[in-house]
């Protein structure tokens, strides 16, 4: 006879917790009770999952007892704080906080390329990657299978909601405060202007604004003028990839999208790799969508992919000047493949452990 594992969501009323509860209404049922949790100011709301009204629970210690499998969205310093708790309760957590991707005592799974690191968790914990990160790596896992990555130029174009919902209502205020007008961005500075006359000081999670324009800052600063965005693409490749001397460069970009990360990726390959043999290995990938016409002008992006869960490519070249090299562009919902629904998939490989005779 087989159980169905008890699951706990942290961090349920969040944007990603918002996703993770209507992937988990849409994909096979494997999970017995589903409990919401959250900080203490959402306890006693009702959220749907599986078509049910769930009453959100407040994070305390004892709403992990008999969790088996818990999923956890929440900021760095709450994950380092509650996970340990939730992994003392017997809960094994798929975590999607930065907390603990770069613990060698932690895996950094993606089902598509390197599950069974699931099953390898001395510390009870599983990270997801970022969701930057996770925009590209089915791509890059299934290419690197046969032509063996070596090096990476990575230059992402980022949405709003990679800030969150504070990003999203950002930049809608801001194409509000500049709907209409024409005259905007013919001179410097007359969009801050704008934006500065109708928004007044009202905080934004973004160093400048984002209407009718491109921001070269993602992430928090780091050492050497990099941000911490840049580094988790370098740094995460690696581990998840398996490719400790992986040679990687990654520019970070924020884009005036509401969801949806897209990426210019320059892959160097140890051996000779055709544009036709990678599109054949990107086809057969399953998670891995190509739109790739150019005759027709037809490749992914963000508006086409947004909601959606595949990693869609397309853009493919042989780079003509570094051989053993392919350009291509990817685009993927930051809230659904590159957070929510890989973090459900981790949780899903761990329910199979469950099963019991």
């Amino acid at each position: 006879m087989t159980r169905k594992p008890t699951l706990a969501v942290v961090g349920a009323t969040g944007a990603v917790g918002t996703v993770m509860l209507k992937i988990l209404s849409t994909r096979a049922d494997v999970w017995g009770e589903i409990r919401l949790v959250a900080s203490a100011r959402s306890a006693g709301k009702k959220l749907t999952v599986r078509g049910e009204q769930v009453e959100v629970r407040a994070l305390a210690p004892e709403v992990f007892d008999g969790v088996d499998v818990a999923m956890f969205d929440v900021p760095d310093e709450v994950s380092a704080q509650w996970a340990p708790i939730a992994v003392e309760h017997g809960a094994v957590v798929v975590d999607n906080s930065g907390a603990f991707r770069m613990d060698p005592d932690v895996p950094l799974v993606v089902p598509e390329v390197n599950p069974a690191q699931a099953r390898v968790r001395p510390k009870g914990i599983i990270s997801n990657p970022n969701c930057t990160t996770l925009t590209m790596i089915d791509a890059l896992g299934a290419l690197h299978r046969r032509w063996n990555l070596r090096e990476l130029v990575v230059c992402s174009y980022q949405a709003a909601s990679g800030a969150g919902q504070p990003g999203i209502d950002r930049l809608h205020d801001e194409l509000q405060a500049v709907a209409g007008d024409r005259s905007l961005g013919r001179t410097a500075g007359d969009v801050r202007r704008a934006l500065a006359d109708k928004l007044g000081d009202a905080p934004s999670p973004f160093p400048a604004p984002l209407a009718l324009n491109v921001v070269p800052w993602a992430g928090s600063r780091k050492d050497d003028g990099w941000t911490s965005e840049e580094l988790k693409v370098r740094d995460e490749s690696r581990k998840i990839l398996g490719i400790p001397d992986l040679k990687v460069s990654a520019t970070c970009v924020r884009v005036p999208v509401v969801t949806t990360h897209s990426l210019a990726v320059h892959a160097v390959f140890a051996e000779a790799i055709t544009v036709d043999e990678a599109r054949d290995a990107l086809v057969e990938a399953p998670s891995v969508v190509v739109v790739d016409d150019p005759e027709n002008l037809e490749f992914p992006t963000p508006a086409d992919s947004v909601g959606t869960d595949p990693t869609f490519v397309g853009r493919l070249r042989q780079a003509l000047d570094f051989p053993n090299t392919l350009e291509l562009f990817v685009c993927g919902d930051n809230l659904r493949k590159g957070a929510a629904l890989n973090t459900a998939q981790i949780a899903e490989l761990v329910a199979t452990e469950f099963a019991e005779v």
